[in-house]
């Protein structure tokens, strides 16, 4: 079975099968939440409809970055900081596949920030799971984008000295079109957000709470949590830019206080993604570029024989 002869192949879909058969047992520390993306990501997909053959899991690198060895799908690990603008090289050249990338809170909000920044504005077709821990994990312990500050590590002795960045707030003004926040000690809330991402027309970002017990004791469990739409105390418009704005900024503080708060944050239905503002300029082929060359006897094309101004 192929890329593209397995693309909406209506069958019931068993979590197991994304448990690859090479190296089925995750290696991360005892504790690691880690194990909960692992997990409501093999959950989310039955629920999404979508076969290994369908899907394509990115990663950076970093601790997150086995996701793609222990996650039975197409995969691709990446370079540091790279995993986004690989991912949507392979969403562009073949739209029907699943595209989902993964990286940890320094991979994808350090090194990797500024590809966070445009592919959440340009709202590709995909889903973001950023493994937020506070901490650089598989580098034994440094401070990360998301560590607090005064926040004492290996490369902060003293203290960190620098405000951590707020990461739902810069997805929402980068213009990501989902945004959400979720932790591995609330499993069934996971699952159901990590559906809802991957189901999600555009760029999903989730931020997921990974407490790192080995290198960051300081996080703890990130236990209690509240999820915002199960509260009465935070209400809210989550379609409603200027209102999730606003309570993204509060949960994003609350954070460093102690106060856990999880769940969808903003949500934009409307907003075409870039895949569809591109066959709305005809500027996308209606045959994806990866299926042109399926076939042996294919011709090949150059880009450089196409362009007129070029010549």
């Amino acid at each position: 079975m192929s890329t593209f002869s397995a693309i909406d192949d209506d069958r019931e879909i068993d979590r197991e099968e994304f448990t690859p058969g090479i190296e089925p047992q995750a290696t991360w520390c005892p504790g690691c939440g880690d194990f909960g993306v692992l997990k409501a990501l093999k959950q989310a997909m039955p629920e999404v409809g979508r076969t290994p053959d369908e899907t394509l899991l990115v990663t950076g690198i970093g601790c997150s970055g086995k996701l793609s060895s222990y996650f039975e799908s197409y995969g691709f690990h990446t370079i540091h900081g790279r995993a986004l603008p690989v991912a949507r090289a392979a969403k562009l050249a073949n739209p029907g596949v699943e595209v989902i990338a993964a990286g940890g809170d320094g991979d994808g909000y350090g090194i990797g920030g500024n590809h966070f920044i445009h592919t959440a504005r340009e709202n590709h077709d995909m889903t973001y799971i950023v493994f937020n821990n506070e901490i650089f994990g598989l580098t034994k312990g440094q401070t990360s984008p998301t560590s607090p500050k005064g926040h004492k590590s290996k490369t902060q002795p003293h203290g960190s000295a620098k405000d951590p960045i707020r990461p739902l707030s810069l997805a929402l003004t980068a213009g990501a079109s989902y945004v959400a926040r979720t932790a591995a000690v609330n499993p069934n809330q996971a699952k159901e957000i990590l559906t809802e991402a991957i189901q999600h027309d555009g760029f999903a970002h989730v931020d997921f709470l990974t407490q790192c017990p080995t290198w960051n004791k300081d996080a703890k469990q990130y236990v209690p949590y509240i999820d915002v739409q199960d509260s009465d105390d935070y209400e809210f418009d989550h379609t409603d830019r200027a209102e999730a704005g606003k309570m993204m900024y509060e949960v994003e503080s609350k954070l460093y206080e102690g106060e856990v708060l999880t769940g969808r944050f903003y949500v934009d239905e409307e907003r075409l993604s870039y895949g569809d503002e591109k066959h709305a300029v005809g500027e996308m082929p209606d045959e994806p570029l990866a299926e042109r060359y399926f076939e042996e006897d294919a011709e090949w094309e150059r880009s450089y024989d196409l362009m007129e101004y070029h010549r």
